[in-house]
């Protein structure tokens, strides 16, 4: 969100404070952005600043002075609560400037008593710039994406585009090449939390629209930033390479992002740079297309609301730790389409599963292991703190025990193998130091001091020691001059002129007096003489340095141990993948077990046959509530035969019997198996679904001018013109949201272009049963019905797919249980009744018999000569709109589409 410029600078006579002097040239250089400027313990705002954050905050907005005869707006946050605010403002969409004082205020002063204490901005904010525990979700990737776009011809289609994303929290660093036909999908799949673009880019509309829907926050910038000529000079410089060519191939467009997204990165973090991973190519060809639409309509991630709760990703989540809940969602958002790859995860389930006791171990471990990765970076960024080495020390030990704890299994299939590889490698000698030094409940900041456990550096032991028991070490040092004297009227006393010094009355004095060069004079009192000796005053000078002597080397000890996590970096981001790895698998396994899943066989074939398939949501849900349980169905769209294209099942039946639970179970249990889980089944064999689409449920657009039906419209025919023969397709009323022949006429020929076009496996749902008809034309087309009974004038739902076509939509029935007043229901019985006297004869069989299929359907001809007899005319002429039944319209709309296709119309 851009945030006007604090104010223009004061003219010449008008008095500005040093202070709102320099705030106002802070400002001025980050315009776009609400300034945290530090103040003592609090970060102040002024101006529209103070405004706008006094609204999204809902604190008080105050006034300090005034400028050019105007008030000042202020507001203010703790220094120590910012991140909690930070959090608010950046859910909120505003980008923040940190302004720190870089200098000491003692420093200050030697300027000048009026001199202003140095400050410059440290840090941008941003949503895709976060590394702080408390403003993150340690259940997902917080990624930084960016959207270049390279031009490949003369044309504006001629075009390919770059994605480059980060996971500054992690250091995860991706590239991928896309087209404009699958831009909107893995955007969607990557669900950046700020993405940026050109802004020229971002002001074509459609591109526009495409940003908008990945959900992020966006952020323009200017075309420099993506300059493909300097790319990969950029990349380079940043890891300290000559060549890219050990990272592997990229892309002009695959480098032109990257190279954006890094000078993003290094205008936000002003110098510092996060410790990120090499780039690696990510083929979007290797992972299962699925639409915006698609995975808002399936709840993937989300609900419909926008909750966690409720959707398959919070349904199937039984991980125990950060990373493995991110690489959970990560598998969601992305399916395979490799059966090798995902064979070797459904290896890896199935070995935990048979490894019950050892699965159990291993997830008590994780339990114990925080997330490394994410404390890396922050120790990296250098904002990390004890907390954070201590994280490592844990994950590192917690690597450890899995370790010995696996390797007495022997044998582990390939991917379990490649995660203890990485354990294997691990620095575990780093981890047993950081583990002997930080204690066990360290300080979140460095700079409290106190968090090196006792017993790690002997000169810190003595310089506490000092510190926190002066008195105790006084007081030993007394008992030893008393003793060695006999002098137990000895005492060792301090106040603020002479410090610390041995007192003893005069008459005893003389022991003192006669060794002057150890016991040294220093006032003589009536009736008792005070003394120090070389050893008081250097114990003296001790303890009075001996808190920031204590903290010196406190600082430089974390100092030391950050560089040798630093150095270790690489190994450490491995053993924290591969607990991720063991964490998902595991807990894939736990799933699978307490849900009764089974695995699903996955191959190149085209089959899609599911035995007793359950929606892993609603039978949660449904179990949680203590309601019935959830009648499982099978699903059938492998190829009719020997044939190689998949069939589509026309399904039919009342609202509220469970056709669109059906439909959607499909498609989880689609994306469920090739994100290499088990599947809520009895059996599950799946071909390759290369692209999924789903078009269920209604609901406009009004921001862009797009009605429920345009909107139904839009998404069905983005599936008609991308799905291919390896896709599934699944459908929902459509047609509905318009008139009657309107929807049904949409309805048949979305049908028939499936089925002669596309060849998708598909499962469409209707309440159209003159759609049924088409079964007897189409061969790959079936008809199946939800079963439902009726008893005593009620309506039963059983919820089973049975094979067959619904004869009736029960639609009066189901009003009656939503609650329709007495009076409307009967007098719906009784418009039906009198429409189904008048409607007897369904067209349905001849429409079969007199349109030709979608593919048969000739190309438009040109309009009869004007000497030929114009036979559609006459038949036009003999008709009565006003005399006519809907259905009669219908039959005469079918018979002159029928007459204008024979040859002798031209």
């Amino acid at each position: 969100m851009s945030q006007a410029s604090a104010t223009n600078p004061a003219p010449a006579d008008t008095k500005v404070t040093p202070m709102m002097a320099q705030y106002i040239e802070i400002k001025t250089a980050n315009p776009d952005s609400l300034l945290f400027y530090r103040m003592g313990d609090f970060y102040e705002l002024f101006f529209e600043d103070a405004e706008v954050a006094s609204r999204a905050l809902g604190i008080t907005l105050t006034k300090r002075g005034k400028h050019q005869g105007e008030d000042i707006p202020m507001c203010g946050v703790p220094v120590h609560a910012a991140d909690d605010y930070l959090q608010k403002l950046i859910s909120l969409g505003h980008r923040v400037s940190v302004c720190e004082q870089t200098e000491d205020p003692a420093e200050a002063k030697k300027r000048g008593s009026k001199s202003v204490v140095r400050r410059d901005v440290v840090r941008l904010v941003t949503p895709g710039t976060l590394t702080e525990d408390r403003l993150l979700d340690a259940g997902s990737n917080n990624f930084l994406a960016a959207l270049a776009r390279v031009r490949t011809g003369s044309l504006d289609g001629d075009a390919v585009y770059g994605l480059a994303w980060i996971d500054m929290s992690t250091g995860s660093f991706q590239v991928s090449e896309t087209d404009h036909s699958r831009l909107a999908a893995d955007l969607a799949q990557i669900a950046p939390r700020e993405l940026i673009l050109a802004d020229n880019l971002l002001q074509e509309a459609e591109i526009r629209i495409i940003a908008e829907q990945s959900g992020g926050s966006l952020s323009p910038v200017p075309r420099a930033f993506f300059d493909g000529a300097t790319a990969s000079d950029r990349l380079s410089h940043y890891f300290g390479v000559k060549t890219l060519d050990g990272f592997g191939t990229f892309s002009r467009a695959e480098l032109t992002a990257a190279s954006g997204v890094l000078a993003y990165i290094e205008k936000t973090q002003l110098g510092e740079r996060p410790p990120l991973d090499p780039p690696t190519r990510e083929a979007g060809s290797g992972r299962m297309l699925i639409d915006p639409a698609t995975r808002a309509n399936l709840e993937l991630a989300r609900t419909l609301s926008g909750e966690k709760q409720g959707s398959l990703l919070t349904t199937i989540d039984r991980t125990v730790t950060g990373g493995g809940a991110r690489l959970l969602a990560s598998r969601l958002a992305g399916p395979l389409v490799c059966p090798k790859t995902i064979g070797q995860r459904h290896d890896s389930v199935d070995f935990f599963l048979t490894h019950e006791l050892m699965r159990e171990q291993l997830r008590q471990t994780l339990k114990g292991a925080p997330d490394m990765a994410r404390a890396l970076s922050r120790i990296a960024l250098q904002r990390g703190g004890p907390r954070d080495i201590l994280s490592i020390a844990q994950g590192l030990q917690a690597a450890k025990t899995i370790l010995d704890m696996t390797g007495q299994a022997g044998d582990v299939p390939h991917e379990l193998a490649e995660a203890r590889s990485s354990l294997e490698q691990a620095p575990h000698q780093l981890g047993s130091e950081l583990s002997s030094a930080i204690k066990e409940d360290p300080p979140l900041l460095k700079r409290d001091g106190g968090f090196l456990a006792a017993g790690y550096n002997p000169d810190l032991d003595e310089l506490r020691a000092l510190r926190d028991e002066s008195r105790k070490v006084i007081a030993r040092l007394q008992a030893e001059y008393a003793e060695e004297l006999g002098l137990r009227s000895l005492k060792i006393k301090h106040n603020n002129v002479l410090g610390w010094f041995i007192e003893t009355p005069t008459a005893q004095a003389d022991k003192l007096k006669d060794d002057p060069s150890r016991f040294i004079h220093r006032q003589t009192m009536a009736g008792a003489m005070r003394f120090t000796t070389t050893e008081l005053a250097d114990l003296e000078s001790r303890i009075a340095s001996a808190g920031e002597r204590a903290m010196a080397i406190e600082l430089e000890i974390f100092d030391r141990l950050a560089d040798q996590i630093i150095s270790a970096g690489n190994a450490i981001k491995a053993a924290a993948h591969g607990l991720s790895i063991l964490d998902v698998s595991a807990a894939l396994a736990k799933l699978a077990q307490e849900e009764n899943y089974t695995r699903p066989l996955i191959d190149e074939s085209r089959a899609f046959d599911i035995k007793g398939g359950r929606h892993p949501v609603v039978e949660r849900a449904l179990r949680h509530s203590g309601g019935d349980s959830f009648v499982a169905n099978d699903a059938d769209l492998g190829p009719v035969e020997k044939g190689d294209t998949g069939c589509i099942w026309l399904i039919t039946g009342p609202n509220m019997a469970g056709k669109s639970t059906f439909l959607r179970q499909n498609a989880l249990i689609a994306v469920l198996a090739q994100m290499g889980a088990f599947v809520p089944a009895n059996h599950a064999h799946i071909g390759i679904v290369d692209r999924l689409f789903s078009r269920v449920g209604a609901a406009d657009d009004l921001a862009r001018g797009r009605s429920t039906f345009m909107v139904e419209m839009v998404e069905t025919a983005a599936i008609l013109n991308q799905a291919g023969d390896r896709s599934l397709v699944i459908l929902d009323e459509i047609g509905r949201g318009t008139a009657t022949f309107d929807g049904l006429s949409i309805a048949w020929a979305t049908i028939e272009h499936l089925h002669e076009v596309n060849k998708s496996r598909a499962l469409f749902a209707t309440h159209y049963h003159e759609l049924t008809a088409l079964s007897q034309k189409l061969d790959r087309l079936s008809n199946a019905t939800v079963s439902v009974k009726e008893w005593d004038g009620e309506v039963i739902f059983l919820h089973e797919i049975v094979p067959g076509a619904a004869d009736r939509s029960y639609g009066i029935q189901v009003a009656k249980l939503a609650g329709l007043p007495g009076s409307v229901v009967e007098r719906s019985k009784q418009v039906l009744s009198q429409l189904e006297e008048q409607d007897r004869q369904s067209p349905a069989q001849a429409l079969i018999d007199e349109l030709p299929l979608f593919a048969a359907v000739p190309k438009p001809k040109q309009a009869p000569a004007a000497d030929q007899p114009d036979q559609l005319r006459l038949a036009l002429s003999d008709i009565n709109p006003d005399d006519m039944t809907p259905r009669e319209a219908l039959e005469s709309l079918y018979r002159l589409k029928a007459l204008s296709a024979k040859p002798d119309q031209g």
